[in-house]
């Protein structure tokens, strides 16, 4: 089967959730078939992005886009009743490119990753088409409603409106849908929102793996830091919970981890809060901290450092919203807390307790090898793209 897959962004270097998953999707799905792939690119490109994509793609379009050319699209879309997530990422462009390549390779498939990229190819209702929503775009925007600086609370009223209706109306266009878990499926605002296939994240646990190193944080955060979710879940556990912490244990060092430190998290350093940004291999990090604490507020997506951290064997603690998407059980396979205190007791015995950080962290890693890797999810999402159209 040749398959066109249409991104958002390079799917390369993996440091956001989408990359992961388009370019470990991609890597299995070119097992059996021919890759075409076009991407769009808002930054700059990374030099090892292209050989490393050409190992699984026969054909590789990476279409650029500059700052003016978004702010553009943006009062474009200001003006129109799409989205401006949607807006953001349609171009004229782009559209010709997608068009050519059409028109040259003659996809079997249609592939598009997020809804950012539906547009590109709404008008070929011929062509199989699956969509993956990924995450709940809608449900993101209307957590933020409550928690960004009041001035930019009316454009987010006017996205999060804007989204329910173009997540409910890009579904017909699709001949498969998929999501990343169950409890996304069910926050899609659409009738037939039971279609949608949940097609999860999987983990190479031949990568993340043990390593033995010696333990220089007691507790990591690791993410995106750039990204809302992520910036508001890190000072959460900075003001809220970490104060808990070091009124039992003082000496607790906590190490946050990952690209584009905004200013926000880089205010969080102190002599106990490590702020160390990109790192090349984010294993070393994992794997010179004891306990992996994701506090996550928003109940969108499946929190990838949650996965990794698991299968190097290190006991988490999260969110019930974030666990619901992964489905571990509760003071087995990990830790579950809601509020400062309950976190604060669940980190604290951890660390105090090496028996059960150890069982924890066993148990952990058993669940995310037998539930969690990218051969069986991707075997899935092969399978649905080669039903017979109804």
């Amino acid at each position: 089967m040749k398959l066109l897959v249409i991104l958002s962004r390079v799917p390369y270097p993996l440091e956001k959730g989408d990359k992961l998953r388009a370019f470990n999707q991609i890597k299995e799905l070119s097992k059996k078939n021919q890759i075409v792939l076009l991407a769009l690119n808002d930054s700059k490109l990374d030099a090892r992005a292209l050989d490393e994509l050409k190992k699984y793609c026969v054909g590789i379009a990476i279409v650029p886009f500059s700052k003016l050319t978004i702010f553009f699209n943006l009062v474009r879309a200001l003006f129109s009743s799409k989205p401006l997530q949607v807006g953001y990422f349609y171009f004229s462009k782009a559209q010709q490119k997608v068009d050519e390549i059409i028109k040259k390779h003659q996809p079997d498939h249609i592939y598009c990753q997020l809804i950012r990229t539906a547009e590109y190819v709404k008008k070929y209702p011929n062509i199989p088409k699956t969509l993956d929503y990924m995450d709940v775009f809608s449900k993101g925007i209307e957590r933020r409603k409550t928690t960004d600086k009041f001035y930019m609370k009316p454009f987010l009223a006017m996205e999060y409106r804007r989204l329910l209706k173009y997540e409910h109306d890009v579904f017909s266009f699709f001949t498969n849908k998929t999501i990343i878990s169950e409890q996304d499926k069910n926050l899609i605002p659409h009738p037939d929102k039971n279609k949608i296939v949940v097609i999860p994240n999987g983990v190479d646990t031949e990568y993340f793996k043990s390593i033995p190193f010696d333990k220089e944080f007691e507790l990591l955060f690791n993410g995106n830091m750039n990204y809302p979710p992520n910036v508001e879940s890190v000072e959460y556990l900075v003001n809220k919970i970490m104060p808990l912490v070091w009124s039992k244990l003082p000496a607790t060092r906590l190490l946050i981890s990952g690209a584009s430190p905004s200013k926000k998290v880089i205010a969080l350093k102190s002599e106990r809060v490590e702020v160390s940004g990109w790192v090349d291999d984010i294993r070393y990090n994992f794997a010179i901290s004891k306990v992996l604490v994701a506090p996550m507020q928003i109940s969108i997506g499946l929190q990838n450092k949650l996965l990794e951290a698991m299968s190097m064997q290190m006991p988490c603690v999260t969110s019930t919203l974030a666990n619901n998407a992964i489905g571990a059980k509760h003071d087995n396979q990990i830790m579950v807390a809601d509020t400062p205190e309950q976190y604060a007791v669940a980190i604290i015995e951890l660390l105090q307790n090496q028996t059960k950080a150890k069982q924890i962290a066993y148990n952990g890693y058993r669940f995310v090898i037998s539930n969690f890797n990218w051969q069986a999810s991707t075997a899935k999402l092969e399978s649905l793209m080669k039903l017979p159209r109804k």
